[in-house]
């Protein structure tokens, strides 16, 4: 009877144990869910901000794309003009680098002077020393003018 009493207080202290390690499973269970909660909140928000971003992004292309459809072409005189003056200014590129990039004299013309209506080379430095080639000009921006 003895040996059945010790077996039963044995029997009791494993299962308050294994009652014990239960609870806190039980919390670290509770705590995951809660975290997984959050996440997935933090998660369904960062979609819905994408998607309203997404929405305005494609609402600004559909503005550009009408802009670009509605805006005036050019004359054809104008566009010829252009065509022409960026082929010139490749063509002379190669004898004007020394010069733009203050490397060099201004090329001499046909009649035997510089570009500056005097013979020789100019005394001052060239106007690009230290700035570089002059920048092409950039094409008017379409959507600062249609948004």
């Amino acid at each position: 009877m003895a040996s059945n009493l010790n077996e039963e207080v044995e029997l009791s202290k494993k299962h308050e144990e294994i009652l014990g390690r239960r609870a806190v499973l039980l919390q670290q269970m509770e705590i995951c869910y809660e975290q997984q909660k959050a996440k997935k909140k933090q998660q369904a928000m960062a979609s819905q901000a994408a998607h309203e971003r997404n929405m305005k992004i494609l609402e600004d292309f559909q503005k550009l794309e009408n802009c670009l459809q509605t805006r005036p072409l050019l004359h054809p005189d104008v566009i010829n003009l252009q065509t022409r003056y960026w082929a010139s200014v490749e063509q002379k590129l190669p004898e004007w680098e020394n010069y733009l990039l203050g490397k060099g004299p201004a090329p001499v013309t046909e009649a035997g002077q510089g570009c500056y209506g005097h013979r020789g080379t100019r005394q001052d430095s060239s106007p690009a020393r230290d700035k570089g080639k002059p920048p092409r000009p950039k094409p008017k921006s379409v959507i600062g003018h249609c948004l």
